[in-house]
């Protein structure tokens, strides 16, 4: 059976875009904007992201590509009777776990673009009101699952299309929607008086605020937000064409990982100072204080809808990334066709994903090293299991394949002269800055 490809250039990006565009720079990023000093914070991501996370970017890519196999196979075929095919598993386990989780956020994103549909942020309700209603909410037993499983069967949907016609067609649609919707936004924030409060904490950079704190949370967050480490990016790039220029499609993709994430603190913070909230509100900015703004917002019922759809949209095309690398082995390795993978994959994460959402309800009690399910899964990808994979791909590529076919993956053969010129830095980035890059997001795990 001949493996597909993505189509264009544009497909590429697109479906690259959505796999680093997601809940991390809608959510996450703009809490952690707040919580790590505004612009300081934003000017040590800027460094973190194309300085040391764009090459271990790169570094997925040509694997996936050289190999031309899924996360397991890529290993098999490139180091073939070697124990680097242990990677390719916990490339494959990873996301998994993290898709069963992510499900359940993506869920309750489902849940409150219903709730914006039907004006519940209307009627002027106080900041704890909105808290105890979200409290309830994750708290319940059945309405969080219908919302987890609504969520991973959109998922599951895309990823059965296939690679052309289900991830990229989504990708070529839903990723112009996804920017156009949070630039709407954006801009209404933008009109709200003492809004330029908001503007100000994102692009007045006071440099006294930038500690080891700072930076290992702006590493962290780089390498969340570009889905590193979990097996998407070597995946998605062993659908990328011969012809494809690795630097410039993985620059593109990051540029607009960075973009979208600064467009969704531009959403978010100018509305938070104008109603004199606290920015370092942490991962309650989205469903409690941005609830409660839009329901003290005039036509704040307008850009509920807005926000919660865009919050949708970036969920899925991340989920529907992660769910293809275990689809992508399941076809190649065990050779099942894709629906039949499709379901499995969605049994498998359904279940656990139902796990994870008890974990807040009748599970809050049911621990494992200390932890409720839903945060062990979270804690275990990506304090461990995340930088682990990122760790030991960029070893492989700097110390295990052969640095001339690194340069001819990187070069297209020398083809690109551009890339001829700058594969050296490049190269020297993989071999020894990365690594230890990768190896302090273990020890921020550790120390903060």
């Amino acid at each position: 059976m001949e493996r597909e490809n993505f189509g264009n250039r544009f497909g590429v990006l697109v479906a690259m875009a959505g796999s680093a565009i997601g809940l991390g720079n809608l959510w996450r990023f703009p809490y952690l904007v707040g919580s790590y000093g505004g612009a300081a914070f934003i000017f040590v991501y800027i460094f973190c992201v194309f300085l040391l996370c764009l090459p271990i970017f790169m570094s997925e890519v040509i694997v996936g590509r050289r190999s031309h196999a899924n996360a397991y196979g890529a290993f098999k075929k490139l180091a073939p009777g070697t124990r680097w095919k242990w990677l390719g598993a916990i490339s494959v386990i990873t996301p998994i776990i993290v898709v069963s989780y992510y499900s359940v956020v993506g869920g309750w994103s489902v849940e409150y673009f219903l709730k914006a549909c039907t004006l519940e942020f209307t009627g002027g309700m106080s900041r704890s009101e909105m808290g105890s209603m979200f409290g309830d909410f994750i708290s319940s037993v059945w309405s969080p699952i219908v919302g987890h499983t609504i969520f991973l069967l959109l998922t599951a949907a895309i990823v059965i299309s296939g690679v052309k016609s289900g991830i990229e067609k989504f990708g070529k649609i839903m990723m112009p929607v996804l920017f156009v919707l949070i630039i709407l936004i954006a801009v209404r924030a933008a009109t709200l008086p003492g809004a330029g409060e908001g503007l100000r904490y994102l692009f007045k950079p006071d440099f006294s605020k930038i500690d080891a704190s700072v930076c290992s949370a702006a590493l962290g967050q780089a390498f969340f937000s570009l889905s590193l480490g979990v097996g998407t990016i070597l995946t998605y790039g062993s659908y990328v064409s011969r012809k494809e220029n690795i630097a410039v499609s993985s620059t593109y993709t990051a540029t607009a990982d960075f973009l979208f994430a600064m467009l969704a603190s531009c959403a978010i913070m100018p509305a938070v100072f104008a109603f004199g909230l606290n920015p370092q509100e942490g991962p309650g900015l989205v469903f409690e204080t941005l609830p409660f703004i839009f329901s003290n917002m005039p036509l704040g019922w307008i850009v509920a809808i807005l926000f919660f759809l865009a919050l949708i949209v970036a969920a899925l095309t991340s989920s529907i990334s992660l769910y293809e690398v275990g689809v992508a082995y399941l076809v190649e390795e065990k050779h099942y066709s894709r629906r039949g993978a499709s379901i499995l994959v969605f049994l498998v994460a359904w279940v656990l994903g139902i796990l994870c959402s008890l974990s807040f309800g009748p599970l809050s009690g049911f621990h494992i090293f200390g932890q409720t399910i839903f945060n062990l899964f979270d804690k275990l990808s990506a304090n461990v299991l995340m930088p682990a994979g990122g760790l030991l791909l960029v070893v492989f590529v700097g110390w295990v394949m052969k640095k001339s076919d690194v340069i001819d993956e990187f070069t297209n053969g020398g083809t690109l002269k551009t890339n001829v010129r700058m594969s050296g830095f490049v190269y020297f980035l993989i071999r020894y800055v990365c690594p230890v890059a990768v190896l302090a997001v273990f020890a921020s795990a550790l120390i903060f």
